[in-house]
C-alpha cells in the first residue's frame, strides 16, 4: 500500500502542536507533512508564548479559540479533559523546550513527534527514554531526511551487502545562511545562536546531529569515538558554526563529517558518500530523486525513485510516478504516514528515528564538545558524560 492507496476506514489522528506560530518555519513545514496524506487534523495548539501572536496563528489555521492554549501545560489539561482531544502532539519550539513539552506530553498518555536535538543533554535524553517506556505511546524524532525512499533504498543496499564491508563514510551538511551576521529581525537565526535556547551546541545541533544521523542510518554502523574540533567563522559568536570531525565506527569503518552554516554558494548541502569493499554509493538532498550506485570494476549507475523498483515499504513513501520529482516535504509527511501505519497496524516502524535515535545524537553533541575542547582527542560516544 502505498500513500496513494490509503485505507478509507482510517480515521484522522487528533494532532495538537506547541510552537510552530506565524514567522516560524518548522511549524508550517510540520502541518504540510501531517495534512500530505489526509492522515491528521490539527485540533489544537499552543502555537507562540507571545498571546496575539499565538491567538492569530490560531485563527489561520482554523483552530477554535477554546483550543487555543497559553503555554503547552494548559493545552494538555485541556485536550486530556476532551472526548475528542488531541492524541498526538508535534513538538516544533527552539531546543530548549523540546524535553520538557516531550515529557509532559508523555506523561499525559499523547504521542509526540519533535524537533531534533531531542534535549539538550545526555542525562535528559535517558530521562525521556525511560518516559516512553512507561508510557506505551510513540515517539518520533524528526530526522525527516531518512523520508526520502532512496535514502532509505541506500539503507537496504548496504544491509545486503550490495557494498561488502564497509570501509569509510563521507558526511557533509553546509549552509550560507549565517555566514553574516543576521538582522535583529530573523527570529530564525536569533534563537539558534543564543545558548539559552539552543542549548551548548550550535551548528553541531542544528545539523551536524542531521548528518550524523544519516551517517548511522545509511551504514547500519554506530560512530563510536570522535576527533573533533568546533571553531566560529563569524567572531563574537558564542556558539560553533563549524564542525570538523574524524569517526570512527564500532564495526571498523572510518568516516568525516563537516558542517557549517558559514559556507558562501552552499543553500542546504547535505550529502554522503558510502564506501565499501566491493561498490560505492552517493546521495544528495539537493538531487534527492538519485542515488548512484558504483560497483568495483563495473559501470557506475544512476538509480531513480521509481515505485516499481524499490522495495513495498520504501514504496508506501511515493505519491507520484518516477519522473515527477518528489522532495523535502514529501519526506517529511513519510514520518508522518509511518507513525499513522505503525498505530494503524499496531507494529512499530523499523526506519522510524525514535527515542534512542535521540540519545546517539546527544550523545554525539556531548562527545564532540569535549573532544574540540580537548584539542581533538579521540572521545568515545559510550564513556562520555552530559553535554560539557
Amino acid at each position: 500500500m502505498n500513500a496513494t492507496s490509503r485505507n478509507e476506514t482510517t480515521r484522522r489522528l487528533r494532532l495538537a502542536m506547541v510552537g510552530g506560530g506565524q514567522g516560524a518555519l518548522i511549524g508550517g513545514v510540520h502541518r504540510i507533512a501531517a495534512r500530505m496524506d489526509d492522515r491528521f487534523e490539527l485540533v489544537a495548539g499552543n502555537f507562540s508564548s507571545q498571546p496575539e501572536r499565538n491567538r492569530a496563528t490560531a485563527r489561520e489555521l482554523g483552530v477554535a479559540e477554546a483550543r487555543c492554549y497559553a503555554d503547552y501545560q494548559a493545552l494538555l489539561a485541556g485536550e486530556c479533559a476532551r472526548d475528542d482531544g488531541a492524541e498526538v502532539v508535534a513538538i516544533v519550539t527552539p531546543n530548549h523546550l523540546h524535553f520538557p513539552a516531550a515529557l509532559a506530553c508523555l506523561k499525559a498518555g499523547k504521542h509526540v513527534i519533535c524537533e531534533k536535538p531531542m534535549t539538550l543533554g545526555v542525562d535528559e535524553a535517558q530521562q525521556l527514554a525511560a518516559a516512553v517506556d512507561a508510557s506505551g505511546k510513540r515517539f518520533v524524532l524528526a530526522h525527516n531526511y531518512v523520508g526520502y525512499p532512496l535514502v532509505q533504498h541506500a539503507r537496504e543496499l548496504v544491509a545486503r551487502g550490495e557494498l561488502g564491508r564497509i570501509r569509510s563514510v563521507q558526511v557533509e551538511y553546509v549552509q550560507e545562511w549565517l555566514s553574516e551576521e543576521p538582522g535583529l529581525d530573523n527570529r530564525q537565526a536569533a534563537w539558534r545562536l543564543d545558548p539559552a535556547r539552543a542549548g551548548a551546541a550550535g551548528c553541531l545541533g542544528d545539523i551536524g546531529v542531521h548528518a550524523f544521523h544519516l551517517a548511522q542510518f545509511i551504514s547500519g554502523q554506530r560512530v563510536s569515538e570522535v576527533s573533533a574540533e568546533l571553531f566560529n567563522a563569524v567572531p563574537g559568536r558564542e556558539l560553533d558554526d563549524n564542525v570538523h570531525a574524524l569517526l570512527r565506527f564500532a564495526d571498523g569503518a572510518r568516516g568525516m563529517l563537516w558542517a557549517s552554516q558559514t559556507a558562501p554558494g552552499f543553500e542546504n548541502g547535505l550529502s554522503i558518500r558510502v564506501v565499501g569493499e566491493k561498490a560505492s554509493l552517493r546521495w544528495a538532498q539537493e538531487s534527492p530523486n538519485e542515488l548512484h550506485f558504483a560497483p568495483l570494476d563495473g559501470p557506475a549507475q544512476r538509480l531513480t525513485r521509481r515505485d516499481d523498483r524499490l522495495g513495498a515499504d520504501i514504496a508506501r513513501g511515493i505519491r507520484i510516478p518516477g519522473g515527477h520529482p518528489e522532495g523535502y516535504l514529501e519526506a517529511f509527511a513519510n514520518l508522518y504516514q509511518a507513525l499513522s501505519d505503525g498505530l494503524d497496524e499496531g507494529l512499530e516502524t523499523p526506519w522510524l528515528p525514535g527515542v534512542e535515535d535521540g540519545i546517539d545524537g546527544m550523545r554525539f553533541i556531548a562527545a564532540t564538545l569535549a573532544s574540540s575542547r580537548a584539542a581533538g582527542a579521540w572521545t568515545s560516544l559510550q564513556d562520555v558524560g552530559d553535554v560539557p
